[in-house]
């Protein structure tokens, strides 16, 4: 069970912030957040105070700004010497994982693409700095796959030559699977917690597909039927976005042997034999 941070822990941001508690304190693996409610010019707003305890999450909530809400959470207020947000809190009843998970499928997929469009249009500043390139988010993958060998070593292969020659590189998610894409009731659906990379806005889509959080992901059908819907949304080559696919299940697969869960390892590396099977 996660722990629960002490009420006091946000007491600075409430007052800075003119914002009254309206739940629980809870934590994530990286941060502390605190849902309340605003006063002044976005009285009566749905907020989240939210702390970050690294800082690839501080420079993730830096790009969250930058985004201007536009496709992801709006961020209302950022201290810029703790890397602490003030931002928009979902509270929409509906969630991406569960539909995917249901009858919903194909909906959801529209649901996250449009999204991922969104973040990827123009913005009219400069990106925040300090942002890493995918290649630096590969890192796990070459050391694990020279151990292993196999399918791994192969997948090592394809994403080497796809980081080495990178096309329409954009600020990433970096993380935009089912459970970062929020249902924000009049707004939509819309991201948090992205992460601090840049690279092909390919890599973008291929949670669609691997989600380690979702059952049906290594089920061939609906692999072969939300990698053609992706494709058509998207206009994405299929052929591109399968080795993205088979290099990210691979990344996913070497981040669980590095702790050891070596079942969802299996999973992911499965997901790289239907995107193998699947090229042409």
């Amino acid at each position: 069970m996660r722990r629960m941070p002490p009420l006091h822990l946000f007491d600075t941001y409430l007052h800075r912030w003119n914002a009254q508690v309206a739940g629980s304190p809870f934590a994530t693996h990286t941060s502390d957040l605190l849902p309340v409610t605003l006063t002044g010019t976005w009285a009566d707003c749905p907020a989240m105070i939210k702390i970050a305890r690294d800082l690839d999450e501080q420079i993730g909530g830096q790009v969250l700004q930058w985004w201007g809400g536009h496709g992801a959470a709006h961020v209302y207020a950022y201290d810029p010497d703790t890397g602490a947000l003030l931002m928009e809190r979902a509270t929409g009843s509906r969630h991406l994982l569960r539909m995917a998970l249901a009858d919903e499928d194909d909906a959801a997929t529209r649901f996250i693409c449009h999204t991922i469009r969104q973040l990827h249009s123009k913005r009219s500043s400069a990106p925040p700095e300090k942002l890493r390139s995918l290649t630096h988010f590969f890192k796990s993958l070459a050391p694990m796959a020279q151990k292993q060998g196999g399918l791994m070593a192969e997948c090592a292969s394809v994403a080497r030559a796809l980081l080495s020659e990178q096309r329409e590189q954009v600020v990433l998610h970096g993380d935009a699977h089912h459970s970062n894409i929020l249902d924000f009731n009049q707004r939509g659906w819309l991201a948090i917690d992205p992460k601090r990379v840049t690279g092909e806005r390919y890599y973008d889509y291929v949670n669609v597909l691997c989600n380690p959080d979702l059952k049906t992901c290594t089920d061939p059908e609906r692999f072969r039927r939300q990698l053609a819907l992706v494709v058509t949304l998207t206009g994405l080559d299929r052929q591109r976005l399968l080795k993205w696919v088979m290099a990210q299940a691979a990344l996913s697969a070497a981040w669980f042997l590095e702790d050891e869960a070596v079942t969802k390892a299996n999973e992911q590396l499965a997901l790289a034999h239907l995107a193998r099977e699947a090229m042409d």
